[in-house]
């Protein structure tokens, strides 16, 4: 129903509508005009009838409130994905969103948000961090808080494909020597593909060198500061057993050996920091990773490029998609090819040459 009163204080009259709600329980909401009241209260019974109704008060949840909500819901979510999330939350959209009611924003403040980032911040960076907006949201929609969510038709930057320079056997090796006795972990990388959470999460009886054979079952979670910790692959496919050429399986002999392993000491890792600890991503890349780096002149290499030339060199090879797919731990063949491949000079002049040798026989290539 719908009742006038005089508010004390401002003198103002408005109009109150009272309703209840599916369990029985009483809620409010007040209006300046009479028109607004009916149209309020019109609009709730319909979505009571259609069995769409929504708890108004649900809307006045904060921005801030949403977010540790949607942080704790999801149990399967990793431990580096919600560290990532909430650290974007409490940096980018707290401080502009976290105390508006959830009901209150608009689809126009969520662009002018991402309008800033984009001042600040590189295309896939604001990509990244309107998408936990955008998920936060999208649980509020599922768990019948709002109607409709403010991030939709959001125009967002065009992320252009970063195309890096992939590195030689020449400074492979000169890394790997600065490297010091962490040289095998990048050498890991480039043959084998795995990435730096792969590598660091490799025990003794991950590698089986008789048979010539690494099989990958865990890895180190990364962003995380001193909390990381060991967790299985991302996915089904990410868990894959491969072959290992016979020069990477006498480094990693030495390198136990060196280390004081044995095979018996299956449950031992591989790679360790100071004291025997598990690595940290972070320290290693600031501590070891990019010093070497400079000191080889490969300055802007990152260990990530390691698994990029190794698709790239995959495909030069001809190895069969299937195949590169399978060693990769990629659970799509598409991202086999359009992230991790990149063309190379050398493939460009021969798909020239061929070609040339096809369609026009009685050319002879100058080169």
């Amino acid at each position: 129903m719908i009742k006038a009163r005089t508010r004390k204080r401002d003198g103002r009259r408005v109009y109150d509508v009272r309703l209840r709600d599916p369990q029985g329980k009483v809620y409010n909401r007040t209006f300046l005009t009479k028109r607004e009241a009916e149209a309020f209260q019109d609009a709730q019974r319909v979505a009571l009838r259609r069995g769409l109704w929504t708890d108004p008060r649900a809307g006045d949840m904060t921005v801030e409130e949403l977010a540790a909500d949607w942080l704790a819901a999801n149990p399967a979510k990793r431990s580096g994905t919600k560290a990532r999330d909430g650290s974007i939350v409490r940096r980018h959209i707290s401080p502009t969103l976290g105390a508006r009611s959830i009901a209150s924003v608009r689809q126009p403040d969520v662009q002018r948000m991402v309008n800033a980032w984009c001042q600040l911040a590189s295309p896939r960076t604001v990509r990244r961090q309107y998408g936990v907006l955008r998920a936060m949201f999208a649980y509020a929609l599922n768990t019948d808080l709002l109607t409709r969510s403010p991030c939709r038709t959001i125009n967002l930057p065009e992320v252009v494909p970063l195309r890096r320079t992939l590195p030689d056997a020449v400074g492979l090796a000169a890394v790997a020597d600065q490297l010091g006795d962490y040289g095998p972990m990048l050498w890991v990388g480039v043959l084998l593909g795995l990435r730096w959470g792969e590598v660091a999460g490799l025990r003794v009886g991950s590698v089986d060198l008789l048979r010539g054979e690494l099989s990958v079952t865990e890895q180190r979670t990364r962003d995380l500061g001193d909390d990381g910790e060991t967790a299985e692959p991302k996915s089904a496919a990410g868990r894959r057993t491969m072959a290992i050429p016979d020069g990477l399986g006498a480094l990693l002999s030495e390198h136990m050996a060196h280390r004081g392993l044995t095979g018996a000491d299956t449950d031992a890792l591989l790679f360790v920091g100071k004291g025997g600890r598990p690595l940290n991503y972070s320290h290693w890349r600031q501590r070891v990773w990019q010093p070497a780096c400079v000191r080889a002149e490969q300055g802007g290499l990152t260990f990530h490029d390691l698994r990029r030339a190794n698709a790239t060199g995959m495909v030069a090879d001809k190895v069969d998609l299937k195949t590169a797919q399978s060693r990769l731990g990629h659970s799509d063949p598409r991202l086999t090819l359009a992230v991790y491949a990149q063309s190379t000079a050398a493939g460009d002049l021969e798909a020239a040459d061929g070609l040339a040798s096809r369609f026009m026989p009685t050319q002879r290539s100058a080169r």
